[in-house]
Protein backbone atom coordinates (compact mmCIF):
# COMPACT_ATOMS: atom_id res chain seq x y z
CA UNK A 1 0.00 0.00 0.00
CA UNK A 2 2.84 2.09 0.79
CA UNK A 3 4.30 1.68 -3.07
CA UNK A 4 0.87 2.22 -4.26
CA UNK A 5 0.55 5.97 -2.40
CA UNK A 6 3.88 7.21 -3.30
CA UNK A 7 3.29 6.40 -6.65
CA UNK A 8 0.03 7.88 -6.79
CA UNK A 9 0.66 10.85 -4.63
CA UNK A 10 3.93 11.43 -6.59
CA UNK A 11 2.64 11.46 -10.19
CA UNK A 12 0.39 14.28 -9.02
CA UNK A 13 2.68 16.44 -8.02
CA UNK A 14 2.97 16.17 -3.81
CA UNK A 15 6.32 16.17 -2.32
CA UNK A 16 5.93 12.22 -0.44
CA UNK A 17 9.33 11.19 1.98
CA UNK A 18 9.14 8.13 2.91
CA UNK A 19 9.90 6.52 6.34
CA UNK A 20 11.05 3.29 5.98
CA UNK A 21 13.58 0.41 7.78
CA UNK A 22 15.43 -0.24 4.74
CA UNK A 23 16.12 3.63 2.37
CA UNK A 24 17.44 2.69 -0.89
CA UNK A 25 17.07 5.94 -2.42
CA UNK A 26 16.03 9.53 -2.68
CA UNK A 27 13.21 10.75 -0.46
CA UNK A 28 13.65 7.91 1.83
CA UNK A 29 14.81 8.33 5.11
CA UNK A 30 15.26 4.94 7.83
CA UNK A 31 13.66 4.31 10.79
CA UNK A 32 13.77 1.34 13.32
CA UNK A 33 9.66 1.25 13.78
CA UNK A 34 10.18 2.50 17.48
CA UNK A 35 11.77 5.54 18.53
CA UNK A 36 12.30 9.23 17.36
CA UNK A 37 15.38 10.12 14.82
CA UNK A 38 16.06 12.07 12.27
CA UNK A 39 12.67 11.25 10.40
CA UNK A 40 10.97 13.07 12.78
CA UNK A 41 11.99 16.00 11.20
CA UNK A 42 10.23 15.35 7.72
CA UNK A 43 6.85 15.66 10.07
CA UNK A 44 7.44 18.89 11.99
CA UNK A 45 6.20 21.45 8.66
CA UNK A 46 4.42 18.62 6.61
CA UNK A 47 1.00 18.77 5.53
CA UNK A 48 -0.13 15.36 6.03
CA UNK A 49 1.35 11.97 7.77
CA UNK A 50 -0.17 8.39 7.02
CA UNK A 51 1.36 5.69 9.04
CA UNK A 52 1.18 2.23 7.50
CA UNK A 53 3.98 0.66 9.22
CA UNK A 54 3.29 -2.88 10.20
CA UNK A 55 4.55 -6.43 9.80
CA UNK A 56 3.31 -8.35 7.33
CA UNK A 57 -0.16 -10.37 7.92
CA UNK A 58 0.61 -12.94 5.33
CA UNK A 59 2.78 -15.12 7.59
CA UNK A 60 2.12 -18.29 9.34
CA UNK A 61 -0.05 -16.73 12.91
CA UNK A 62 2.59 -18.43 15.64
CA UNK A 63 2.94 -16.38 18.79
CA UNK A 64 6.10 -14.60 18.13
CA UNK A 65 4.59 -13.72 15.04
CA UNK A 66 1.16 -12.29 16.26
CA UNK A 67 3.12 -10.55 18.97
CA UNK A 68 5.30 -8.80 16.48
CA UNK A 69 2.51 -7.79 14.69
CA UNK A 70 1.06 -6.39 17.86
CA UNK A 71 4.22 -4.73 18.40
CA UNK A 72 4.93 -2.91 15.30
CA UNK A 73 1.73 -1.43 14.89
CA UNK A 74 1.79 -0.18 18.48
CA UNK A 75 4.88 0.79 18.73
CA UNK A 76 5.25 2.34 15.58
CA UNK A 77 1.68 4.37 16.02
CA UNK A 78 3.59 5.76 19.46
CA UNK A 79 6.34 7.07 17.48
CA UNK A 80 4.60 8.97 15.32
CA UNK A 81 2.37 10.81 18.11
CA UNK A 82 5.74 11.74 19.75
CA UNK A 83 6.86 13.17 16.29
CA UNK A 84 3.40 15.00 15.89
CA UNK A 85 3.39 16.24 19.30
CA UNK A 86 6.56 17.35 19.50
CA UNK A 87 6.51 19.58 16.10
CA UNK A 88 6.67 23.00 16.16
CA UNK A 89 4.25 22.86 12.68
CA UNK A 90 2.19 20.03 13.18
CA UNK A 91 0.45 18.21 10.49
CA UNK A 92 -2.80 19.17 10.10
CA UNK A 93 -4.08 15.59 9.78
CA UNK A 94 -2.62 11.78 10.48
CA UNK A 95 -4.51 9.32 8.36
CA UNK A 96 -3.35 5.86 10.80
CA UNK A 97 -3.54 3.13 8.73
CA UNK A 98 -5.81 0.05 10.74
CA UNK A 99 -8.07 -3.03 9.61
CA UNK A 100 -11.33 -4.44 8.60
CA UNK A 101 -10.41 -7.19 10.66
CA UNK A 102 -11.77 -5.29 13.56
CA UNK A 103 -15.01 -6.55 13.18
CA UNK A 104 -16.84 -10.14 13.83
CA UNK A 105 -16.70 -12.62 11.97
CA UNK A 106 -20.14 -12.92 10.38
CA UNK A 107 -22.61 -13.62 7.18
CA UNK A 108 -25.70 -12.32 8.47
CA UNK A 109 -25.18 -8.52 7.95
CA UNK A 110 -22.85 -6.04 6.77
CA UNK A 111 -20.42 -3.92 9.30
CA UNK A 112 -20.16 -0.16 8.99
CA UNK A 113 -18.77 2.16 11.19
CA UNK A 114 -21.84 3.00 13.27
CA UNK A 115 -23.47 -0.44 13.94
CA UNK A 116 -21.04 -2.64 12.79
CA UNK A 117 -19.97 -5.37 15.75
CA UNK A 118 -16.74 -5.68 16.84
CA UNK A 119 -14.84 -9.19 17.00
CA UNK A 120 -13.45 -10.81 19.27
CA UNK A 121 -15.79 -12.96 21.19
CA UNK A 122 -17.55 -14.99 17.96
CA UNK A 123 -18.49 -18.58 18.66
CA UNK A 124 -17.32 -21.41 17.11
CA UNK A 125 -14.04 -19.77 15.42
CA UNK A 126 -10.69 -20.30 16.68
CA UNK A 127 -9.58 -18.30 19.55
CA UNK A 128 -6.36 -16.83 18.27
CA UNK A 129 -8.53 -14.76 15.89
CA UNK A 130 -9.60 -12.55 18.89
CA UNK A 131 -5.62 -11.43 19.00
CA UNK A 132 -6.01 -10.28 15.33
CA UNK A 133 -8.82 -7.68 17.13
CA UNK A 134 -6.84 -6.73 19.79
CA UNK A 135 -3.91 -5.78 17.60
CA UNK A 136 -6.53 -3.75 16.06
CA UNK A 137 -7.99 -2.46 18.71
CA UNK A 138 -4.53 -1.47 19.87
CA UNK A 139 -3.58 0.07 17.03
CA UNK A 140 -6.72 2.67 17.23
CA UNK A 141 -5.84 2.97 20.85
CA UNK A 142 -2.40 4.10 20.25
CA UNK A 143 -3.53 6.70 17.62
CA UNK A 144 -6.34 7.90 19.68
CA UNK A 145 -4.31 8.59 23.00
CA UNK A 146 -1.44 10.69 21.21
CA UNK A 147 -1.73 14.07 22.76
CA UNK A 148 -1.95 15.69 19.17
CA UNK A 149 -4.49 18.54 19.04
CA UNK A 150 -3.64 20.63 16.52
CA UNK A 151 -3.73 17.39 14.59
CA UNK A 152 -6.71 15.39 12.91
CA UNK A 153 -6.82 11.68 13.16
CA UNK A 154 -8.27 9.41 11.24
CA UNK A 155 -7.87 5.48 11.89
CA UNK A 156 -8.22 3.92 8.20
CA UNK A 157 -10.44 0.45 8.50
CA UNK A 158 -9.07 -0.92 5.02
CA UNK A 159 -10.21 -4.10 3.66
CA UNK A 160 -7.90 -5.87 1.03
CA UNK A 161 -6.48 -3.66 -1.54
CA UNK A 162 -6.26 -5.15 -5.20
CA UNK A 163 -3.93 -3.99 -6.64
CA UNK A 164 -2.01 -5.77 -10.09
CA UNK A 165 1.36 -4.88 -8.51
CA UNK A 166 3.87 -8.19 -7.26
CA UNK A 167 3.25 -9.82 -4.35
CA UNK A 168 -0.07 -8.13 -3.27
CA UNK A 169 -3.07 -10.21 -2.29
CA UNK A 170 -4.45 -10.59 -5.94
CA UNK A 171 -1.43 -11.27 -7.53
CA UNK A 172 -1.35 -14.28 -5.10
CA UNK A 173 -5.03 -14.88 -5.97
CA UNK A 174 -3.94 -14.81 -9.62
CA UNK A 175 -1.77 -16.65 -9.61
CA UNK A 176 -3.95 -19.68 -7.62
CA UNK A 177 -6.60 -18.67 -10.51
CA UNK A 178 -4.39 -19.78 -13.32
CA UNK A 179 -3.32 -23.00 -11.93
CA UNK A 180 -7.07 -24.17 -11.49
CA UNK A 181 -6.81 -23.61 -7.60
CA UNK A 182 -9.10 -20.58 -7.08
CA UNK A 183 -12.17 -22.41 -6.46
CA UNK A 184 -14.31 -22.33 -2.78
CA UNK A 185 -12.79 -22.57 0.47
CA UNK A 186 -14.75 -24.47 2.79
CA UNK A 187 -17.83 -23.99 0.65
CA UNK A 188 -16.74 -20.27 -0.22
CA UNK A 189 -19.87 -18.65 1.80
CA UNK A 190 -17.54 -16.20 3.60
CA UNK A 191 -17.69 -12.68 2.88
CA UNK A 192 -14.64 -11.17 1.13
CA UNK A 193 -14.15 -7.08 1.58
CA UNK A 194 -11.58 -5.76 -0.88
CA UNK A 195 -10.91 -2.06 -1.98
CA UNK A 196 -9.69 -1.18 -5.96
CA UNK A 197 -6.21 0.18 -5.22
CA UNK A 198 -7.20 3.66 -7.13
CA UNK A 199 -10.31 4.11 -5.38
CA UNK A 200 -7.78 3.48 -1.98
CA UNK A 201 -5.64 5.90 -3.08
CA UNK A 202 -9.07 8.40 -4.23
CA UNK A 203 -10.10 7.50 -0.37
CA UNK A 204 -6.92 8.71 1.09
CA UNK A 205 -7.22 11.98 -0.70
CA UNK A 206 -10.44 12.36 0.00
CA UNK A 207 -9.97 11.97 3.63
CA UNK A 208 -6.94 14.40 3.75
CA UNK A 209 -9.40 17.16 2.44
CA UNK A 210 -12.32 16.39 4.81
CA UNK A 211 -12.01 18.32 7.48
CA UNK A 212 -14.86 17.18 8.69
CA UNK A 213 -14.20 13.28 9.11
CA UNK A 214 -11.90 12.16 12.33
CA UNK A 215 -12.43 8.84 13.83
CA UNK A 216 -12.38 4.95 12.46
CA UNK A 217 -13.28 5.09 8.09
CA UNK A 218 -14.01 2.20 6.19
CA UNK A 219 -11.62 1.87 3.52
CA UNK A 220 -13.90 -1.25 1.29
CA UNK A 221 -16.39 -1.40 -1.68
CA UNK A 222 -19.65 -1.48 -0.84
CA UNK A 223 -19.65 -5.03 -2.98
CA UNK A 224 -18.36 -7.05 -0.32
CA UNK A 225 -20.15 -10.68 -1.68
CA UNK A 226 -19.37 -14.55 -0.90
CA UNK A 227 -15.82 -15.69 -1.38
CA UNK A 228 -17.32 -18.31 -4.18
CA UNK A 229 -18.76 -15.67 -6.24
CA UNK A 230 -15.50 -13.10 -5.55
CA UNK A 231 -13.41 -16.37 -7.24
CA UNK A 232 -15.70 -17.33 -10.16
CA UNK A 233 -15.79 -13.61 -10.87
CA UNK A 234 -12.22 -13.50 -10.92
CA UNK A 235 -11.97 -16.84 -12.97
CA UNK A 236 -13.99 -15.36 -15.41
CA UNK A 237 -11.90 -12.27 -15.80
CA UNK A 238 -9.09 -14.59 -16.42
CA UNK A 239 -10.85 -16.68 -18.17
CA UNK A 240 -10.46 -19.73 -16.15
CA UNK A 241 -13.52 -22.23 -16.77
CA UNK A 242 -12.57 -24.27 -13.70
CA UNK A 243 -11.51 -23.77 -9.80
CA UNK A 244 -11.13 -26.83 -7.89
CA UNK A 245 -12.68 -26.35 -4.57
CA UNK A 246 -10.67 -26.57 -1.52
CA UNK A 247 -11.62 -28.05 2.68
CA UNK A 248 -10.91 -26.49 5.55
CA UNK A 249 -7.89 -29.10 5.64
CA UNK A 250 -6.29 -28.33 2.17
CA UNK A 251 -6.66 -24.94 2.91
CA UNK A 252 -4.63 -25.16 5.89
CA UNK A 253 -2.16 -27.26 4.38
CA UNK A 254 -2.05 -24.68 1.24
CA UNK A 255 -1.89 -21.71 3.66
CA UNK A 256 1.38 -23.73 5.27
CA UNK A 257 2.88 -24.44 2.04
CA UNK A 258 2.64 -20.65 1.58
CA UNK A 259 3.77 -19.03 5.02
CA UNK A 260 0.65 -18.05 5.52
CA UNK A 261 -2.35 -18.28 7.86
CA UNK A 262 -6.00 -19.42 7.09
CA UNK A 263 -7.72 -16.41 8.90
CA UNK A 264 -7.27 -14.42 5.93
CA UNK A 265 -9.11 -17.05 3.92
CA UNK A 266 -11.67 -18.36 6.03
CA UNK A 267 -12.79 -15.19 8.14
CA UNK A 268 -15.51 -13.63 7.06
CA UNK A 269 -15.04 -9.69 6.27
CA UNK A 270 -18.13 -8.32 5.79
CA UNK A 271 -17.48 -4.59 5.80
CA UNK A 272 -19.01 -1.61 3.98
CA UNK A 273 -17.87 2.22 3.77
CA UNK A 274 -20.54 3.59 5.88
CA UNK A 275 -18.88 7.21 6.77
CA UNK A 276 -17.28 7.38 3.20
CA UNK A 277 -20.73 7.00 1.21
CA UNK A 278 -22.53 9.64 3.72
CA UNK A 279 -19.67 11.76 2.97
CA UNK A 280 -20.29 11.74 -0.69
CA UNK A 281 -17.58 9.29 -2.01
CA UNK A 282 -18.01 8.14 -5.37
CA UNK A 283 -16.13 4.42 -6.06
CA UNK A 284 -14.45 4.07 -9.51
CA UNK A 285 -15.35 0.56 -8.96
CA UNK A 286 -17.96 -0.37 -6.31
CA UNK A 287 -18.74 -3.95 -7.72
CA UNK A 288 -16.05 -6.77 -8.18
CA UNK A 289 -16.79 -7.76 -12.06
CA UNK A 290 -15.39 -4.72 -13.22
CA UNK A 291 -12.89 -4.17 -10.74
CA UNK A 292 -11.49 -7.76 -11.47
CA UNK A 293 -11.54 -7.22 -15.32
CA UNK A 294 -9.20 -4.06 -15.22
CA UNK A 295 -7.16 -5.77 -12.70
CA UNK A 296 -6.60 -8.50 -14.58
CA UNK A 297 -5.81 -5.92 -18.04
CA UNK A 298 -3.44 -4.42 -15.78
CA UNK A 299 -1.32 -7.56 -14.75
CA UNK A 300 -1.32 -9.17 -18.04
CA UNK A 301 -0.06 -5.91 -19.26
CA UNK A 302 2.72 -5.15 -16.36
CA UNK A 303 2.29 -1.37 -16.01
CA UNK A 304 0.41 -0.48 -13.05
CA UNK A 305 -1.63 2.75 -13.28
CA UNK A 306 -0.50 5.50 -10.81
CA UNK A 307 -4.13 6.64 -10.28
CA UNK A 308 -4.84 10.31 -10.91
CA UNK A 309 -5.38 13.02 -8.56
CA UNK A 310 -8.30 14.86 -7.21
CA UNK A 311 -5.71 17.14 -5.95
CA UNK A 312 -4.35 18.58 -8.97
Amino acid sequence: MGAILDRALTAAGHEVTVVTRRPTRERQIGWDGLTLGRWAEVVDGGDVVINLAGRSVSCRYTAENLRAMMDSRVNSARAVGQAIAAAAQPPRVWLQMSTATIYAHRFDAANDEATGAIGGSEAGVPDYWAYSVDIAKNWERAQAEAPTPATRKVALRSAMVMSPDRGGVFDVLLGLARLGLGGPVAGGAQYVSWIHDEDFVRAVEFLIERDDIDGPVNLASPGPLPHREFMRTLRAARGVAVGLPATRWMAELGAFALRSDTELLLKSRRVVPGRLSAAGFDFGYPEWQPATVDLVRRARSSRPRAGRSPLT
